[in-house]
Formats: structure tokens, sequence, C-alpha cells
């Protein structure tokens, strides 16, 4: 695969497609198989609460990939980023419910860089509150 935006094409400001990804308690069950991270904060609500969290919260590496997903579906390779990192700011807190929670994640072209590469910064939030802080990814554009 090859990125499907062209450099020439893109100017800071740029703004990606926003996404919204639901994460319910099944999700964080598929993501603890798949990561191996069983830790019970993401599954168990009783010790996630005796440990001084809200209730049960998403994988911070779990909040992570989805965020970066507008990025990589943007540009149409996910081996086009070829650097990405976060800050976690709050975790995503997700109900024992139908619905679970909702990760928001907007982005935009932040910089035009040497060698076809762009900056762009994403922001996510959940339930109002921004997840993730200094999230920014570089990208090889074609």
């Amino acid at each position: 695969m090859t990125a499907k935006i062209g450099y020439d094409d893109v100017e800071v400001g740029t703004e990606l497609p926003a996404q919204s990804f639901p994460v319910t308690r099944a999700t964080l069950v598929q993501y603890a198989g798949a990561s191996g991270d069983f830790n019970p904060i993401h599954w168990n609500e009783k010790f996630a609460k005796e440990v001084g969290l809200p209730d049960v919260i998403a994988h911070g590496m779990f909040t992570m990939a989805e965020a970066v997903r507008v990025v990589t579906d943007w540009v149409g390779d996910p081996a086009a980023v070829v650097e990405y990192g976060v800050r976690f700011t709050k975790p995503v807190v997700v109900p024992n419910d139908d619905e679970g929670a909702l990760i928001e994640v907007s982005a935009k072209v932040a910089a035009k860089l040497d060698d076809h590469q762009v900056r762009v910064d994403l922001t996510a939030t959940s339930a109002g509150q921004k997840v993730l802080g200094l999230s920014r990814a570089v990208v090889r554009l074609a």
C-alpha cells in the first residue's frame, strides 16, 4: 500500500474527516484478549471503584489506537504513519450498559515537514473531556 493523499494536495489547516468510535465492555474484553492486558480496571467494576476510578476504563493503548484510525483512514496506508505519540489526560469511562462510551476524534494538518511528511494534530474526547493530550502523528504522503 502507499499513501493515497499527495503532499502537494494538503495545506496547514487541512481537516481530516472526524470519526466517532463506540466502546462497550465487550469491546474491552475483546481488546484484553488480543493484547494480553487483563488488568481488572478494564473489566471489573468493583475493582476499578476500589482503586479510586469512577468505573471500568478503556485501555490507554486501545484509546490511542482508535484515535490514530482517523489518520490511517485518511491517508489510506497505516505504514505511512512514521511517528505517533500521545499523553493520556483522562480515562475513557465505559459504563455497563448497552451504549458504553464514545471516543470522538478530529484531526488537522498542523505542519508541512521535509520528505513529503506532515504533522497531524489529533483531538480525542469522551463524555466532553479531552482524553488524549499532545496527540500527534507524522505521516509520509505520496
